[in-house]
């Protein structure tokens, strides 16, 4: 099992009236680690075509996020791990999970979550396939899907 680990640093505005980080906010802090993973120029997922200039646009699909404890405002980045748990013809999930920083005596999991994307080509507006380099850089990362205990 590969996972990504990507560190992802809250923001003041990221907490809510309740002083934890709000439902919605998850899905920005969901949404950075995506872009790390799949932007990023030293992370064997980021050897995709989706970049700037590529010619392919990434659209979220769907999206669940499960949250299993509240996160409090940290100083040190969340540990979001990520991995594939679907490739598809056109699209594929990022799997998710929010644990607590690295540098944190007990490793504590706040949220379990998965984004299913859709590669479109930007000149027809339409979906297209994975490529083969897409698919070989991303199997090492191929586990299981996000197991939801809440259904």
């Amino acid at each position: 099992m590969t996972r990504m680990h990507v560190p992802v640093p809250l923001r003041w505005n990221d907490l809510d009236a309740y002083g934890h980080v709000n439902n919605a906010a998850m899905f920005v802090l969901l949404e950075e680690a995506r872009i790390h993973a799949f932007w990023s120029t030293d992370e064997a997922l980021a050897q995709s075509t989706m970049r700037e200039g590529s010619g392919t646009l990434s659209l979220v699909a769907r999206q669940e996020i499960e949250y299993v404890a509240p996160i409090p405002y940290l100083r040190d980045p969340l540990d979001v791990q990520m991995w594939i748990g679907h490739l598809g013809g056109a699209s594929f999930s990022a799997c998710y999970e929010v644990h607590s920083p690295a540098s944190a005596p007990d490793d504590v999991l706040y949220a379990r979550a998965q984004t299913t994307m859709v590669l479109v080509d930007v000149s027809t507006q339409r979906p297209r396939r994975l490529t083969d380099a897409e698919r070989t850089a991303w199997e090492p990362y191929l586990e299981e899907p996000v197991a939801f205990t809440r259904r």
